[in-house]
């Protein structure tokens, strides 16, 4: 298995974590332009999966060190896969209330505020589970990303006062989100092993716990992404009919969707084993500016904002800048 071998291959690992968890959500408003969110969902679960174990298969399965995918799976312990097949369970319950939230509220506002909360408790529960990394410029890092979230959030405020559209449902489902997503990354950690070279017996290395992480999502949606098809959050209820009546690039744009997320699930947790979990989480949902770019610049979801508005926007994405390099700081 491929196993990283420096502490600047793994921040640059998590860095197109970043890049991947910032911009999957754009499959999402392409297709929303015909498709529900709750149908685009089970596409972008399919491609999770296959990532998963294309992954799994091929640069999990190579080279000297570590163990084979097939190998490692077979050893492993009940508890360490059931500990990442629930990651994958509450990751899937954030992720399904954040696609809702991206569908009311645009990437602009749904981003900033769910993987925002996600960041920073997910940074805490992920450094007190295995704490590694300079602690006072890791969460010096996180506060400023926090103050970029209160910006964000003011700006928003602007926007609603000049008399634009600011979903306020779309932001208490974003914040729930970020709350359970701030838990997942630290049960799908306790799965695995320590060292990749020499894995502990029992654990897994990383990319068996992302393909049990990427089953407990794939089967978990069976129960979340139906009730959410009979009960919609908005709009009417869909079926399994419109489903399949779907075109193929509609699908196909689904499945990259969660391909797309899973590169960048993929590769934070193989940095993981060089950086320390809560910098290679921390510096991946730094995907919130990713999508806060993607929604001002190409989405235009702040057309109209007064100047003050702009400005607000702009000393967030610098506070986010300055929290990111602080983290990577942190690790060195």
């Amino acid at each position: 298995m491929y196993i990283v071998s420096s502490y600047a291959i793994a921040v640059l690992f998590t860095v197109v974590t970043m890049l991947c968890w910032g911009s999957w959500a754009n499959t999402q408003k392409l297709a929303a332009k015909t498709w529900r969110f709750e149908l685009f969902y089970w596409d972008y679960v399919v491609g999770l999966l296959l990532l998963s174990l294309i992954s799994a298969f091929s640069i999990g399965s190579f080279g000297e060190g570590g163990r084979s995918f097939l190998a490692d799976i077979q050893q492993a312990e009940l508890s360490s896969v059931g500990s990442a097949f629930l990651g994958g369970v509450v990751f899937n319950a954030a992720n399904i209330l954040l696609v809702a939230a991206i569908s009311i509220a645009g990437m602009a506002v749904a981003f900033p505020v769910g993987i925002g909360i996600a960041l920073i408790m997910g940074v805490l529960v992920n450094y007190i589970g295995a704490p590694q990394g300079d602690a006072v410029l890791l969460f010096s890092g996180v506060g400023l990303i926090a103050a970029a979230i209160v910006m964000d959030a003011q700006a928003y405020r602007s926007m609603s006062g000049s008399g634009l559209n600011v979903s306020t449902k779309g932001i208490v489902i974003s914040a729930f989100a970020g709350v359970l997503m701030a838990l997942f990354y630290r049960f799908v950690a306790a799965s695995m092993s320590v060292d990749f070279v020499n894995p502990a017996v029992g654990k897994m290395t990383s990319y068996s716990a992302v393909v049990v992480f990427a089953l407990g999502i794939f089967i978990s949606n069976f129960v979340f992404n139906t009730i959410f098809m009979r009960k919609p959050i908005e709009g009417e209820p869909v079926s399994y009919r419109q489903y399949f009546a779907g075109g193929l690039k509609t699908h196909l744009t689904g499945v990259l969707g969660g391909a797309i997320w899973c590169v960048g699930m993929s590769l934070s947790m193989i940095a993981a084993g060089k950086a320390g979990y809560a910098i290679s989480y921390g510096l991946g949902q730094g995907a919130t500016l990713v999508a806060a770019l993607w929604g001002v610049f190409v989405w235009k979801e702040f057309r109209g904002a007064s100047k003050s508005t702009n400005v607000l926007l702009a000393f967030m994405f610098l506070c986010f800048v300055a929290g990111i390099a602080m983290i990577i700081m942190a690790g060195r």
